[in-house]
């Protein structure tokens, strides 16, 4: 079988590059599946920040997309609108020269495009980002115009998605609700194949979080948070793993609040050892795809607490059995629950025994068995 992924890059961090690379290197290793990746806009300087098998064939355009960023209204429509030229064009002749059964857009990239290119192969959608969420604009910082501007034009682009795509893949039961008038809905969870080091013990004073210095993953409301349970619990401290464009000025919060016990930390590769030195994850987003940061410390044994956001924590965290869920953006409700965990290790433990048990839903084999069922239906119905 034939398939051909379309993704904006794989030179950046990030979850949805991590999986789609070890899930195209899964299908190319296992089911000896014909599997090519279209990178659109990855500088050719820029290597690859997750592996991917040797079998994988890689294809990149090199389009200097965010170039046009250099340049002042109204030119850059201009080029804009050449680069997105530039692009259809391209990717049709790739496909039509490859001719695939299986056509997949990672993270709605480009996905309204790729579902009218004319070929054989079915058209799959990867929604790596909630639907609600996934045209979002950081805070509050953007005009009137450029709001109502995404607006309509995400009606729009849903729109198109909705009538072409053979099947839309969301990661969550929430995600897939949103769906109403796509052809198909097929709800397909990730997985995490990372290397357990070790469990963790949850005798740890440590808390720990991990992700990008981001708006939407509500460090903010975490600071917050965590002044509640510093005053309480000042021997127990909180690391945050990640890098991001809100890097300094989180910085620069933690030193105005007075806030001792949090120390942020750039992503680490043995990530996994750090998860067993931790007794709890905390989860702060404002909205999430999925949340592979709650799924990695479960395997490891790390029971989580989390906001209720949409959409992700609830798929995998169990309330009251194998962490806690608290309403979005309530971070009184959240400094509580670190502190009934903090304070009761033998909860901890109770939690953490379910949380490795919750975890083996999400085993690799599984999840990939179902992608395997999926393409094989599709190609049969092409």
């Amino acid at each position: 079988m034939k398939v051909v992924y379309v993704i904006d890059s794989l030179a950046s961090k990030g979850g949805a590059e991590r999986i789609i690379s070890e899930k195209m290197s899964y299908l190319a290793d296992r089911f000896a599946y014909d599997v090519t990746v279209v990178t659109c806009y990855q500088p050719s300087s820029l290597p690859n920040v997750y592996p991917i098998s040797a079998n994988v064939k890689q294809i990149n355009l090199g389009i200097p997309y965010y170039s046009q960023y250099r340049v002042g209204y109204p030119k850059r429509l201009f080029v804009k609108w050449s680069y997105y030229r530039r692009l259809r064009r391209q990717l049709s002749v790739i496909v039509k020269k490859i001719n695939p059964d299986i056509l997949v857009g990672v993270s709605y990239f480009k996905a309204d495009m790729l579902c009218r290119i004319k070929c054989k192969a079915a058209k799959v959608i990867e929604a790596h980002e909630a639907r609600l969420f996934s045209l979002k604009l950081d805070g509050n910082n953007s005009s009137p115009f450029l709001r109502t501007w995404v607006r309509i034009n995400g009606k729009r682009y849903f729109r198109s998605v909705e009538k072409y795509a053979n099947v839309v893949v969301p990661l969550t039961q929430g995600d897939a609700k949103l769906w109403t008038r796509a052809r198909r809905v097929e709800i397909i969870p990730n997985f995490s194949s990372m290397p357990i080091s070790r469990l963790s013990l949850c005798t740890e004073k440590r808390v720990i979080a991990a992700g990008r210095l981001e708006w939407q993953k509500g460090y903010d409301l975490l600071f917050e948070a965590w002044k509640q349970v510093e005053k309480k619990h000042p021997d127990w401290r909180l690391d945050i793993f990640g890098s991001g464009r809100l890097e300094n000025t989180l910085k620069q919060q933690l030193v105005s609040s007075g806030i001792k016990n949090i120390t942020i930390i750039p992503f680490t590769p043995n990530i996994s050892e750090e998860y067993a030195k931790s007794s709890i994850c905390v989860l702060s987003s404002r909205f999430e795809g999925f949340s592979l940061v709650l799924l990695e410390a479960m395997r490891h044994g790390v029971p989580g607490v989390s906001f209720d956001c949409p959409f992700g924590p609830s798929d995998v965290l169990e309330d009251g059995k194998s962490g806690f869920i608290v309403p979005v953006e309530d971070v009184t409700a959240l400094a509580n629950k670190l502190c009934v965990l903090i304070e009761d290790e033998l909860l901890r433990k109770q939690f953490s025994a379910a949380a490795l048990e919750r975890a083996k839903i999400f085993d690799v084999d599984m999840i990939m068995l179902k992608w395997k069922e999926l393409f094989e239906v599709l190609q049969k119905e092409s």
